[in-house]
């Protein structure tokens, strides 16, 4: 169940997380992104907490200059906090805000298999759905329940991208482990 790629040299990618920390697994799925959905820009929103966890092992602070240091070289991607410009940290703020700034660009939002599975209990998810293209990244061991998971039978394969390349077998928590 793959879809097609649309492609829009004018979009915009939004890929945010806690980011912590940043790290390659991050950066190819950017990379990514970047080339195959040929977008303008891609942005890193990193969020002060992913609302389905407890805590986070880094400073907002640390990880925005993690994030920052990684990218510096990458023009077309921009480490951004907007939560206390916004006053919110849900997705759809997020998106609303870039729909109003970008009336006439298509947004994509970047997620992995992982976050496909819960989607459903994101705020305004159906909104989600309906004013962007959601692209889902393979991740190992995560995309069976992924395309079993309610968002794939609410969306019948419209407005949802499979990128299927190498799966992304590093995580923020293994690396969090061994610190």
């Amino acid at each position: 169940m793959t879809s097609k790629v649309k492609a829009n040299k004018n979009g915009i990618g939004i890929f945010g997380g806690s980011f912590d920390p940043p790290h390659k697994g991050h950066l190819k799925i950017s990379k990514v992104s970047l080339n195959r959905l040929k977008l303008k820009k891609l942005h890193w929103l990193v969020t002060k907490k992913n609302p389905f966890k407890k805590s986070t092992y880094f400073s907002l602070e640390e990880r925005i200059i993690k994030c920052s240091k990684m990218l510096n070289k990458y023009k077309k991607i921009k480490v951004e906090y907007l939560e206390n410009k916004l006053k919110s940290s849900r997705t759809i703020s997020i998106i609303r805000y870039f729909k109003k700034k970008n009336k006439k660009t298509k947004i994509y939002l970047i997620i992995d298999s992982d976050n496909l599975i819960h989607f459903n209990k994101w705020k305004n998810w159906k909104e989600i759905l309906r004013i962007c293209e959601l692209v889902v990244f393979s991740r190992k061991g995560y995309d069976k329940k992924a395309k079993k998971s309610v968002i794939i039978s609410h969306l019948k394969n419209k407005n949802i991208t499979f990128i299927k390349d190498k799966k992304i077998c590093i995580s923020s928590s293994e690396i969090r482990k061994k610190l």
